[in-house]
């Protein structure tokens, strides 16, 4: 759900979406900093699964990625789908649009929360 797959923050939607909608591009590089220091690697595969080499994503299990149109992961998470999905995995990807960051989380209050939550709850019995 929504995942962080890119410490190298470069992608368009951390541009759209750098403040304004919960999730910031600023709390992002705090996590960042927290994460792997200022000095730390941002294109390691082990901090950040998209600069993998394509061929070590094979074999992985199948994947069900889900992101929000106003979040500034949004376009590392898809990005993340598609590679998996090049390297043969059984992959889903589902953009909830007019979401944003921590929706999954408020099934609540969203409906669209609920039905993600429904969707990766369908995914895991589907797989288990």
């Amino acid at each position: 759900v929504y995942p962080v797959t890119d410490l190298r923050m470069g992608t368009q939607s951390y541009v759209d979406n750098a403040e304004g909608y919960f999730l910031t591009r600023e709390t992002m590089e705090w996590f960042r900093r927290h994460y792997v220091g200022d000095d730390g690697p941002r294109d390691d595969p082990r901090t950040s699964p998209l600069a993998a080499d394509p061929a070590a994503l094979t074999g992985l299990p199948p994947a069900l990625v889900i992101t929000a149109e106003y979040d500034p992961l949004r376009d590392e998470g898809e990005a993340y789908g598609a590679a998996l999905a090049s390297a043969g995995v059984p992959t889903t990807t589902t953009r909830y649009d007019g979401m944003i960051h921590g929706f999954f989380a408020m099934k609540d209050l969203l409906p669209d929360g609920a039905t993600a939550v429904a969707q990766a709850a369908a995914a895991l019995k589907a797989h288990l």
